[in-house]
Order: C-alpha cells, then structure tokens, then sequence
C-alpha cells in the first residue's frame, strides 16, 4: 500500500519558511497571509508528529528533525517542477504549436525548417505529428495541417500543395527479374497502399490503362514513410504524392518508372479556428507556409500542367 503523503500546501509552506527561516517572508512569496503560513507549518508538524522549527522572538530555526527533512522536501519539488516540463512543455498560449501529419513533417517541412529558423530565430514553434488525421484539437493546437477537400467546417484553409500521384520503388526494380517497363508489368509487383487517401491505385491505374493489375492487392500502411521504406527496400511499389515524393525522387532512393503523374483533387491545407483569437504568431509562422509553397518548383510544375 502506498504510503499516504501530507498535503502539498503544507509542504509548499514548510519549504518556503525554511529557506526564508521567516512565516512572514514564505508569506509573501506564496501570496498568503503569515497567519495561513503559521497554521500549515503547524499542521505539518502535527501530522509528523515531530516539530520542524524552533520559533524565536523574530526568526526562524530548523530542528534536526526540520534540517534533515528539508532537502527531501525540496527535491521532490524540483523533480516534480522538471517532469511536469518534460512531459507538457510551454504552454500552449507561449509557444505555437502546429500539427501536421507525420509524412509531410519528415518530407516537406523539415527540408525547409531551416529558413523560417534563420528568418524568425526568436520564434519557438512545436511541430506535433499525426498519423490518422484526427480532429483538429483547438485546445491542443494552433494551427493543424491535413489532407483533404479543403473543406472542413469551422476553420479557414491555406491550400499548401497541388498533388499528383505516381507509382516509385527501387531503382533495383527497373532492372529486376519482373522489370517495369509498362504499367501492366505492375502485375507483377506488389503494390504499396497508404491508408486514408481518397485517389489511390485504382485511379492511377485507370488513368494509365493498365490491364489485369489488381489495384486491391499488396500492404497497407497507416504512414507514407513506411511505404516509402518498403519501396526503397525493393519489396513494392508505392503510389507517391509529389508533394512528399520529390526528395527521395531527387536523391535517387526511389524513381518514377512511369511518366504519368495524375493530377488528384486532394491536397495538404493549412487549417486554423474560424472564431476565436489566433496565437500571436500564427500569421508569422502561415506567412512562411504559404510564402514556400507557391515557390514550390513541384508546386509550379503541377499548376502548370
């Protein structure tokens, strides 16, 4: 059984008289009275049943019993201060705090992270990962990024990106037992599916007038990273949105062994409450999405088209 601990406000009171070695200086500093100070100290000392200072005409002096349980009072303190910032941080009204999901975090704004750092250094911004795309949690967050229409109800919408999709996989594929040579040599492969998206395989496919490749077949991921992962690995290939495709298509690690990129309808949209006050940096930290999106070469190239 755990052993039942006395109240915090007795203990808050404890420690601050001891390190003012002073009822009324604890008093100040804890915004209570002297007399409220008094009587906590003195029901921690009941509760003890061990008195914990020597009251003088106008000081204050610790007991051994005081002098030794004042450091463990104190530390406990201090590690309940330092996990209370490990696990919550700032609060959310003093750093603002944006959530995106976690492929087009990896992909597409951590590349350019840099210069928003370089331009607004005094600017703290937490980036949250999601994976599903939940609700937007306007306790939780400021501003959210997700895919989709660009319309969801109650909240106003930047649109960041113009999609097109393409299957990618290993360079290794292209020269592979079964090589992809044309869209119908996908029947031969396993097809990598990302969870969540509206336009997928079937459309492509379609769109490509490959026959006999079943768009239902291979694995399901919940991430584009995962997917990506098992194509680099040469196991699939994957239906790459340009948006989140283009760095690996540029290192090398996958390539497009087709030319047709399909425009989609669907995008990544900048979304923020429609009422209510906004975060003090909100439009600094919108300005520089939108401001990278639309000198976005693959944006530019698909708007283009």
């Amino acid at each position: 059984m755990a052993q039942q601990l006395p109240p915090l406000t007795w203990l808050r009171s404890f420690e601050a008289s001891a390190r003012h070695l002073s009822f009324t200086n604890a008093a100040a500093e804890l915004n209570l009275t002297q007399a409220a100070i008094s009587k906590q100290v003195k029901l921690l000392e009941y509760y003890l049943r061990e008195p914990l200072f020597f009251r003088k005409p106008r000081s204050l002096v610790l007991t051994r019993v005081g002098e030794a349980y004042l450091p463990k009072v104190r530390d406990a303190f201090e590690r309940l201060g330092a996990g209370t910032e490990e696990v919550f941080g700032h609060r959310r009204s003093e750093v603002l705090t944006v959530r995106a999901a976690v492929g087009f975090s990896v992909n597409w704004i951590a590349p350019r992270l840099y210069r928003f750092l370089g331009a607004y250094p005094k600017t703290p911004v937490r980036l949250v990962s999601s994976v599903w795309g939940d609700s937007f949690d306007t306790d939780r967050f400021d501003m959210d990024i997700q895919y989709g229409s660009g319309k969801w109800s109650g909240f106003l919408s930047d649109r960041l990106t113009h999609e097109t999709v393409t299957p990618v996989c290993s360079p290794a594929l292209l020269k592979g037992a079964a090589p992809l040579a044309r869209p119908d040599d996908l029947a031969q492969h396993r097809l990598l599916h990302v969870i969540g998206y509206e336009e997928g395989w079937a459309d492509w496919l379609k769109a490509a007038g490959a026959k006999g490749v079943n768009a239902g077949q291979g694995l399901q991921f919940d991430t584009s990273i995962l997917a990506f992962e098992v194509a680099r690995s040469g196991a699939g290939v994957a239906l790459g949105r340009s948006s989140m495709t283009a760095p690996e298509l540029m290192a090398g690690t996958l390539v497009a062994p087709f030319d047709l990129a399909l425009p989609v309808k669907e995008a990544f949209y900048l979304l923020r409450p429609a009422e209510g006050r906004a975060h003090p940096d909100a439009a600094v930290f919108r300005d520089w999405l939108l401001a990278e999106a639309a000198s976005d070469p693959v944006n530019r190239r698909n708007l283009s088209a």
